[in-house]
């Protein structure tokens, strides 16, 4: 969107037209130390021109793809994005619609979210899922207060391996809310320890593969859980060759689908996804389109079910999340189309391939070692003998990137580095990864 900026005569009739007479008036109402910070940082009116000049002098400090080879994750990863995405996105049915308050007239916008919604249910084994959320942190805070809201009880298991942006976003909505986090350790192969489960709990929330890129083995935890709900966090491809989280008696499933055709953006705008049972769904945050037939029997779609709390049920909405992402969760939608569940599985084969393909290769170099020797997907984790943030740095001097080791420290992963690979990365492009990595962890 263009910024058109206005004159003081354009600011003068606005002004005259709500009945304020300076913008002094106007902006009353914020604290007088948090103006004051302006002040400190010396801003200066500039003109359009010097606008655009400085933040194309800030844009052009940012690293991307183009110039490095990307070997992060945490959650937000490096996937090529087929052409036929931006194209179907870009188009202004598309590109311009807005909330389907009338259904009569948003029929491919309906459509869109209702068929979104079915492929995450398949890719799941859930049986009901809404039509987006912000991102995949959003979205597990959004399960954990389902879960207090069903269960009536405050206090939550958390398995400590979750990814630190997750984490951290968990822990705020569990502030403001007054929910107990219990944290679960972290045992000897890189999985969640099930142990000593808390009594009395409202939800137990799992990650697989979590932080340190380990599948999590859950097939007995529902059975120790009592009433208390399975919340489970996922990468959505990998649940193209992996067991869906339904059969191992999930009640919940969020993640963050930027893996299925949305670029790394720099960290956004991202895709919540969110699936449950059916049973659940009046406390189910989002909006939900389903399909029906009109008075000619003719195939039709309408928003089903939406609480939210602008329009629909305020003060007793289930969330105060007001957008369901909808060109996020069509970019999904046109993504897993394209590819088909054959290609879907073929294109998650292919990534866990190539990612235990560099992890052997790595561990013929001196000083690195697999950290544990569970299962993972695409994303693991190496212990070092050098210190991680120099190898980072090292390597990005090289022209790759991985995660910040600070991510790994913070759930108790000292002298340790955490690599994804896509299906992006090239035979020689792993080739030179190895070799820089022996370079820098000499």
């Amino acid at each position: 969107m263009r910024y058109i900026p206005t004159n003081d005569a354009d600011r003068k009739q606005m002004l005259s037209a709500i009945g304020m007479s300076s913008l002094d008036e106007l902006f009353a109402d914020i604290p007088a130390e948090i103006l004051e910070r302006n002040e400190l940082l010396d801003l200066k009116p500039l003109s359009e021109q010097e606008v655009a000049s400085e933040f194309s002098r800030l844009a052009s400090k940012n690293s991307s793809t183009r110039s490095f080879s990307s070997f992060q994750g945490g959650g937000i990863y490096d996937h090529y994005i087929p052409a036929i995405v931006p194209y179907i996105l870009s188009r202004s049915e598309f590109a311009t619609a807005y909330t389907p308050y009338q259904p009569e007239i948003s029929q491919g916008t309906l459509t869109a979210m209702f068929e979104f919604q079915t492929m995450i249910c398949e890719l799941t084994g859930m049986e009901i899922a809404n039509a987006s959320l912000y991102d995949g942190a959003t979205a597990l805070a959004e399960a954990a207060l389902m879960a207090t809201r069903i269960r009536r009880r405050k206090r939550i298991a958390v398995s400590r391996a979750l990814f630190a942006g997750a984490a951290r976003v968990l822990r705020t909505y569990a502030w403001a809310a007054d929910i107990e986090l219990v944290e679960l350790p972290i045992a000897s192969d890189g999985r969640t320890s099930f142990e000593h489960l808390p009594e009395s709990l409202a939800a137990l929330i799992v990650q697989s593969p979590n932080a340190l890129g380990v599948i999590e083995d859950l097939r007995e935890v529902k059975n120790a859980l009592d009433d208390a709900l399975l919340i489970v966090s996922v990468n959505p491809l990998s649940l193209a060759i992996l067991e869906p989280p339904a059969a191992i008696g999930a009640d919940i499933v969020v993640g963050e689908g930027q893996p299925l055709g949305l670029a790394a953006s720099y960290g956004g705008p991202l895709l919540g996804l969110f699936a449950t049972q059916e049973r659940y769904i009046r406390q189910m945050p989002g909006r939900i389109a389903g399909r029906t037939l009109d008075v000619d029997g003719r195939v039709g779609y309408t928003m089903t079910a939406q609480t939210r709390e602008q329009h629909i049920r305020r003060q007793r909405a289930t969330s105060n999340i007001c957008t369901n992402s909808a060109l996020c969760a069509l970019a999904a939608t046109i993504y897993v189309a394209s590819l088909g569940a054959v290609g879907l599985a073929e294109l998650a084969s292919l990534n866990a391939q190539r990612a235990h393909d560099l992890c052997r290769r790595l561990e013929l170099i001196p000083g690195v070692a697999r950290l544990f020797p569970t299962p993972f997907f695409n994303e693991f984790t190496v212990a070092v003998s050098g210190d991680p943030s120099r190898i980072r740095l090292a390597l990005e001097e090289s022209g790759f990137l991985i995660d910040n080791p600070d991510e790994l420290r913070s759930i108790g992963a000292d002298g340790a580095v955490r690599i994804a690979v896509t299906e992006k990365r090239t035979d020689e492009e792993l080739e030179q990864f190895v070799r820089a990595f022996e370079e820098a962890q000499a």
